[in-house]
């Protein structure tokens, strides 16, 4: 059976990206695949500390955060998944703060001793799995896909987990309503979506 494990980084309940996911979750369980979702806003995930401990260590496995929260066991359901959905809505030109938390706690992924200049991703060589990105915005889809850095900075999260990205959704023009719902304009791409990932 494919596991997925689905990151979630929007703070409202039932929001475009909440439905998005969940939308996704339904055709994927469906066609056979397990789910996980991690909803970042009720997910124990503190700030890191910048330490660069868990970045000593070579090797393909993520490093030891200092840390004692809730990314240890999202780490754990990252390297067992066969697959991943990185979703977080567009918040002032970027993905949320708790997705940004998370980018910067998956340091785990990296190898940078000190007195190496940058660091090297631990995944990169490993064969790549596969990610869907999600996002919405305000703006009109292509150009929040443009002019916003979601999408780039949910390709840096796919890259460092050791992911490539088969496929992506940007819904646009989601701020109209205070509720808003799904477009039906999407969801034959959802469909499509769910297949590249299985």
């Amino acid at each position: 059976m494919v596991k997925v494990v689905a990151i979630n980084g929007s703070y409202r309940d039932n929001g475009i990206t909440d439905q998005t996911v969940e939308a996704l979750a339904r055709e994927l369980r469906a066609a056979g695949a397990e789910v996980e979702i991690f909803l970042l806003r009720d997910y124990p995930v503190e700030s890191c500390l910048n330490c660069r401990v868990c970045t000593q260590k070579p090797g393909a496995a993520p490093g030891e955060c200092v840390r004692r929260d809730g990314m240890h066991a999202l780490i754990d359901a990252i390297e067992r998944a066969d697959c991943y959905i990185l979703a977080s809505p567009t918040n002032c030109g970027s993905v949320t703060a708790v997705f940004q938390r998370l980018m910067e706690r998956l340091a785990v992924y990296a190898y940078w001793p000190w007195g190496m200049n940058a660091p090297q991703y631990r995944k990169g060589k490993a064969p790549k799995k596969k990610a869907l990105v999600i996002s919405s915005c305000a703006a009109p889809g292509i150009l929040g896909r443009w002019l916003f850095g979601t999408a780039r900075q949910l390709r840096m999260t796919a890259k460092m987990i050791g992911a490539e990205v088969v496929g992506s959704l940007f819904t646009g023009m989601i701020a109209k309503d205070q509720y808003p719902t799904l477009p039906e304009r999407v969801r034959p791409a959802i469909a499509a979506l769910a297949r590249r990932l299985v």
